[in-house]
């Protein structure tokens, strides 16, 4: 995990620009030394510690190291965005001062409030929530439903990023078996169970192996699967981390649909559904793998068809706006809503038009559901954006 230069400038800067403003409200507003000898102490540790991040060996392939890296930034910048935070409400409640008025002092104390809540939401984000698991229970109406699949069960997953993990298995340990005890009657996952390279998915192969349904698990692949991500010394390399996932899968007992279909059968004879399944279908800076009409050349026919699709953004490009694309029902992950949400409030929004829960086309009759995802990458929190199973229970519409 490198910061760039311009990056780690600017990061120096606002630490020290912060920093300076600390001491000098702890010299002004305080006769004891200790806020200001503090302060300093406080300025010369993060220095180092910054320092220390920056000289790490910058070996790209090395997991272990990243994680400690990963976690050594999470942990700076749980300390000077609140100080900024502070910063901020502070330098709002000294503006009367310009007009020749009194600071409003409460507003600094609320910027203490904020800051120590933000501070603390952070860590609680890192440490409890991002391990606690949230079940979504979605009904979804279809046309043309075989009698045997009303009220048949999805079990959903996504983005489970185990590299973030390490060898960790707990948390994933704990998801299985939560999954498992909601008796679904299929489970898909929709890509990215990997950050960066297949090697990661090793540790968890045992317990991702207990994942059990009536008709099995069905995967795809998500734009972190590839291993774009990481520095294979030759094209092939890279050829062989691929199949190493895919036969990963396979000892995991999954069915990986790679630009495919595959039929699930019910108790009445001649009742089927389709589950059709592409490869990760980017939009910028993500590379296109995924081909709809590959998958399933007859996307217009009348058999009930449910689409893996990692990126929400081929829905919206090819699913929602033709009529022409009978799609049933859509689901897709990638977005973790940003792994940030508050009050059903996401920073998701700026970035994605369709970032969580269930969305409709035009006619109602092409849903899409977007997962948000059980793991992390980046920053190891999920400050709301709680790890999601999503259990969808197919109904037959009524006309």
């Amino acid at each position: 995990m490198r910061l760039p230069f311009f990056l780690a400038t600017g990061v120096f800067l606002l630490q020290i620009i912060s920093d300076i403003y600390l001491f000098y409200l702890a010299k002004r507003r305080s006769r004891r030394l200790f806020p200001q000898k503090f302060q300093l102490w406080e300025t010369i540790f993060f220095l180092v510690y910054m320092l220390v991040f920056l000289l790490l060996p910058k070996r790209d392939n090395a997991d272990g190291l990243l994680r400690v890296q990963m976690w050594m930034l999470f942990g700076y910048f749980t300390v000077y965005l609140p100080k900024i935070l502070f910063i901020i409400f502070d330098l709002l409640a000294s503006l009367p001062i310009l007009f020749h008025r009194k600071r409003i002092r409460w507003v600094t104390t609320a910027g203490v409030v904020a800051a120590a809540t933000l501070f603390g939401g952070m860590w609680w984000g890192a440490l409890i929530n991002r391990n606690r698991i949230q079940v979504n229970e979605v009904e979804i109406e279809i046309d043309r439903l075989p009698e045997s699949f009303d009220g048949y069960r999805i079990a959903q997953l996504s983005d489970l990023h185990v590299g973030t993990f390490g060898t960790d298995t707990t948390f994933i340990s704990r998801l299985t078996d939560r999954v498992n005890s909601l008796h679904p009657d299929l489970i898909v996952f929709t890509g990215d169970i990997v950050n960066r390279h297949s090697g990661e998915l090793t540790p968890f192969v045992k317990p991702l192996s207990r994942l059990s349904a009536k008709d099995g698990v069905i995967s795809i692949l998500g734009n972190h699967d590839y291993g774009d991500y990481f520095n294979f010394p030759t094209p092939y390399h890279k050829e062989q981390n691929m199949e190493w996932l895919m036969d990963l899968q396979i000892e995991m007992g999954w069915e990986l649909l790679t630009n495919s279909t595959s039929f699930i059968y019910g108790d009445t004879p001649g009742d089927s559904i389709a589950i059709v399944g592409v490869e990760n279908w980017g939009d910028p800076p993500f590379p296109t793998h995924g081909n709809l009409t590959e998958a399933y050349p007859t996307p217009g026919d009348s058999v009930v068809k449910i689409l893996l699709t990692h990126n929400p953004a081929h829905w919206i490009a090819e699913i929602a706006p033709a009529d022409s694309m009978k799609m049933d029902l859509t689901l897709s992950g990638h977005t973790h809503a940003m792994q940030m949400e508050i009050m059903g409030a996401s920073p998701a929004v700026w970035r994605y038009s369709t970032w969580a829960g269930r969305y409709d086309s035009a006619d109602g009759r092409r849903p899409l559901y977007v997962n948000i995802g059980a793991g992390t990458v980046g920053i190891p929190m999920r400050l709301g954006a709680t790890p999601e199973i999503t259990i969808i229970t197919l109904k037959s519409r009524h006309k």
